[in-house]
């Protein structure tokens, strides 16, 4: 894949019309560094101007979809508007053609509100999901303080993104998070390449225009709605209040 960043923790594999996307940091839980947004804003890059994907599925492993942020690696990063999460959030709002996730084990912060801008996300009935931004000291992403309530209802996503428990595939599903909860494991890549084989076996043209009148309503919100969280995220990270919760993490406390 020639002019695509390459990342040791992002592998990459195109089969037929699909390009798959898996994140590969088993060791830190596939927690995302600079370098891993960097080489998933490329990859949806490149397919959405290649003329031989039809679709992407994006995943993990068995165990671990992704934790979130790598903490240490994001105090350490430049915030603003050209942070490369930042960067990763707003390729992946312009992406055009369909987007399938398999999520198993762990889904954390991001691992969560990538999976609002998916076309369709397939998750193990046990996976441990959990929106953690209010008890770190930080705000939510991606849009989904308005993107949540729109799914779900302003009571379920408070729930959700006020007391960040953890909860399962099950309710995300039953939350409209996620499409199908199905046994961990190997059943949810199946059933999402199996739902991505058939998305790139469509009309392309009535498909890719399905989407776009499917996202419509929400882009210039969406876009707006991320940088106005991106700016109360990057004030909060480096706030006492978060930089205390940060320390007493690192400290094991």
């Amino acid at each position: 894949m020639e002019g695509v960043y390459q990342s040791e923790h992002v592998l990459l594999e195109q089969q037929g019309r699909i390009l798959t996307i898996r994140l590969n940091r088993t060791d830190k839980k596939n927690a995302l560094s600079g370098d891993m947004y960097k080489a998933m804003t490329s990859a949806l890059a490149y397919a959405d101007g290649e003329d031989s994907v039809y679709a992407v599925l994006l995943t993990g492993d068995d165990q671990c979809f992704t934790a979130g942020n790598d903490i240490a690696d994001f105090l350490q990063s430049e915030l603003g508007n050209n942070a490369p999460v930042m960067l990763f959030l707003r390729q992946l709002i312009d992406f055009e053609k369909p987007l399938v996730a398999a999520v198993n084990g762990v889904a954390v912060g991001i691992g969560i509100t990538m999976l609002l801008h998916c076309d369709l996300v397939y998750v193990g009935e046990n996976t441990r999901c959990r929106l953690p931004f209010v008890n770190l000291g930080l705000v939510p992403e991606a849009a989904s303080s308005l993107l949540l309530p729109n799914i779900m209802g302003h009571q379920r996503a408070a729930e959700l993104l006020m007391l960040g428990d953890f909860f399962d595939g099950r309710k995300a599903m039953d939350y409209g998070i996620a499409n199908e909860a199905l046994p961990d494991g190997e059943a949810v890549m199946q059933r999402a390449v199996e739902q991505v084989n058939k998305l790139a076996n469509q009309p392309r043209e009535a498909l890719r225009l399905t989407r776009r009148l499917l996202k419509k309503r929400e882009y210039d919100p969406v876009e707006h709605r991320i940088g106005e969280e991106g700016m109360m995220f990057a004030k909060q990270l480096r706030s006492k209040e978060a930089m205390d919760i940060m320390q007493a993490f690192f400290k094991g406390g």
